[in-house]
């Protein structure tokens, strides 16, 4: 067992949700929705409990990734194809660069408070001492329709006292009526936030549809494996096949940031219930969310969501934020990017 922990931050999405402030060349980690600095600065600092952090990021974002994380080694796998086949990528690199080690796998555009360097540090701990696939589960504070869930099985702990869960089953999002019963009977919210050792994590991925991006990995050649495999999530790939998945869960507060509606959640808001990003008035507005790098005026609206950037203006009811994907969809990348 090893008490080196590496940090490796994904950088390479981009947020379609946040559109039109989050785009192909600009996308949401990049953005400081709230803070000072970029989201992706922000989850750097955050890692600094490790002993090294990388990024990983697609070859195009690489640059900006060096502006906003300066502190950290940048890898470029060589083409997005989600989190799977990202997480094996950087895995091998890790384990090429820098040998036995425990991975924290870190998404880089959430918003987090409280206590994150404590349940990593035990999150490795567990990962290390059990050879598990660790997931770092949050208590749902609402019955969340967006967010994927995990039933845990009964409390564990390690030789050296870090607590745990077998992880029973994972499950995709919700309706209204199950996310209430997940809340009710425990479950934890999916936060994409994993520990694992190299060996660990690739001996799962060679067991999975993932297996000849491994191979290809090994041999030395990874476009030849990235071209064998297809997108997909590491959740799907993974850690829902694997008998070997454990929970850890988290004493930070937690959230995605996912669409335009988690603006309300993460800002103060003003005595009408309106969160402002930027430059925006609202005049007898209520439970709206107004978000601008120019100027935004609201007048007599209430449960809205209006984002202008650029060129580029949104107006959505507050309760269908997801249904910014079928904006996206319906532009079509040459439009919209």
């Amino acid at each position: 067992m090893t008490d080196t922990v590496v940090a490796v931050v994904l950088a390479g999405g981009t947020g379609t949700r946040l559109y039109p402030a989050s785009r192909s060349d600009r996308p949401k980690q990049f953005l400081p929705l709230g803070g000072d600095q970029s989201l992706l600065a922000e989850t750097v600092d955050r890692a600094g409990f490790a002993d090294e952090v990388y990024v990983l990021t697609r070859p195009d974002l690489a640059d900006q990734v060096r502006e906003h994380a300066p502190s950290a080694a940048v890898l470029t796998e060589p083409e997005p194809k989600d989190t799977g086949p990202a997480l094996v990528y950087a895995a091998h690199r890790v384990r090429e660069q820098v040998g036995d080690c425990t991975l924290v796998c870190l998404p880089s555009d959430h918003h987090v408070t409280g206590d994150f360097a404590g349940t990593m540090t035990d999150a490795a701990a567990v990962a290390a001492e059990t050879g598990s696939l660790v997931t770092v589960g949050v208590e749902p504070t609402r019955p969340e329709t967006g967010y994927g869930y995990i039933k845990p099985g009964e409390e564990s702990a390690t030789a050296s006292g870090h607590a745990y869960y077998p992880v029973e089953r994972f499950t995709e999002k919700p309706d209204q009526g199950a996310a209430m019963r997940y809340r009710h009977h425990g479950y934890y919210w999916n936060a994409g936030t994993f520990a694992w050792t190299p060996d660990a994590f690739l001996r799962a991925a060679a067991d999975s549809e993932l297996s000849p991006l491994v191979d290809a990995l090994d041999a030395g050649d990874p476009q030849r494996g990235f071209d064998a495999v297809d997108p997909v999530s590491v959740d799907y790939a993974v850690m829902e096949t694997t008998d070997d998945a454990a929970l850890v869960p988290a004493t930070f507060e937690w959230d995605d940031l996912g669409a335009w509606d988690a603006v309300s959640r993460v800002l103060d808001t003003d005595d009408d219930g309106n969160a402002v990003l930027g430059d925006a008035l609202t005049v007898d507005a209520e439970n709206t969310v107004v978000a601008t790098d120019g100027h935004a005026s609201v007048v007599g609206v209430s449960d809205l969501i209006v984002a202008s950037y650029g060129d580029r203006t949104l107006v959505v009811p507050k309760d269908q934020a997801q249904r910014v994907r079928d904006v996206v969809d319906e532009l079509g990348d040459d439009d919209l990017f």
